[in-house]
């Protein structure tokens, strides 16, 4: 008997939540009668939904399915803390054999589920995910700086994060308890992945549009992610600060023998004003990286919770239990 962990994030997703629920009950339904008619195993599943502070009725819907479903398990967080907290929070809560994480507005389609399966549970792979290779629906500027994100990320950093490579993710319950042996609170999931290295096996999709709803990701977001995951897995700024600072002592001491050697002064305001301007933004820029470092450990240090749970199915069902009979 194996079970599998179906762990969902969720912000905001009110109209994707019923159609997504009918979506990987029948993928799962149809998993565990496949593979105990073919006497391989046999398969139990909890879907696991994270709610991510969501303000419209995901909670509500969430709520009316785990009284209707026992598998359906769901943490509600006391406010939003975003898509990685609502991960890490799955993966901690989860007590399956295997976990696997995907979006609740399918554009991860639950019916890649039984292929990942079968990609882990052969022992070959400890994780089956999927790469898109296509950009479909995006617009080309954002497309333009997401594969410049991959490529720069991958040039300075000595963890590989593969072009494309999703969420969408069927981990062995080995990778998953490495992964949450990692306690940094400044989490970038992508790099976290690919650091604890295992062998892992891309599926390669199309880009999918949402079910339903609006996405809350926009170019700021997606730009701040990407740093978060530069100064995750990479110190090549605060060295590229050092060669800067090389770089102008250098032409300062250039301008100095020349002046002596060749008695060649610069002047014009024009140029005096060009080089403060030109030396004190690259200051500013050096101190900025460096203060983006510094904060990151002063968030650590301070030791907050990534999350913090409000509500489990287990509060509601507790408080049924506590209800006296007569009042039901």
């Amino acid at each position: 008997m194996e079970l599998i962990s179906v762990i969902v994030p969720c912000y905001n997703e009110q109209e994707s939540l019923p159609l997504f629920y009918r979506e990987i009950t029948a993928v799962t339904d149809g998993m565990k009668q496949k593979y105990y008619n073919d006497n391989i195993a046999e398969l139990n599943f909890e879907f696991l939904f994270i709610n991510d502070g969501s303000k419209d009725d995901t909670l509500k819907i969430l709520r009316e399915l785990a009284a209707d479903d026992r598998r359906v398990r769901y943490v509600s967080f006391s406010r939003n803390f975003g898509k990685e907290a609502a991960m890490l929070a799955g993966l901690e809560q989860s007590r399956g054999d295997y976990c696997v994480i995907l979006d609740a507005d399918l554009q991860h389609p639950p019916k890649l589920i039984p292929q990942m399966y079968d990609y882990v549970r052969s022992g070959e792979y400890d994780c089956a995910a999927t790469r898109r290779i296509s950009r479909k629906g995006e617009s080309k500027v954002l497309s333009f700086f997401a594969r410049s994100f991959y490529k720069i990320i991958n040039s300075i950093s000595q963890t590989h994060i593969v072009d494309g490579a999703q969420d969408f993710r069927f981990m062995t319950r080995q990778m998953v308890n490495a992964i949450l042996d990692m306690p940094e609170r400044n989490r970038f999931s992508k790099g976290i992945f690919s650091w604890v290295g295992f062998d892992t096996k891309f599926i390669e999709v199309e880009n999918t549009e949402r079910a339903a709803g609006k996405t809350t990701w926009n170019f700021r977001k997606l730009f701040l992610y990407s740093l978060e995951g530069i100064f995750a897995f990479s110190t090549a700024p605060l060295w590229l600060s050092l060669i800067m600072g090389i770089i102008f002592c250098l032409l300062a001491l250039a301008m100095v023998i020349k002046t002596l050697i060749f008695g060649e002064a610069m002047s014009g305001e024009p140029v005096i004003i060009s080089l403060i301007c030109l030396i004190g933004g690259i200051q500013l820029f050096c101190m900025g990286v460096t203060g983006q470092y510094i904060s990151k450990m002063y968030t650590e240090s301070k030791g907050r919770p990534v999350y913090i749970i409000k509500e489990t199915e287990d509060t509601i069902r507790n408080k049924k239990r506590n209800i006296p009979k007569g009042l039901n």
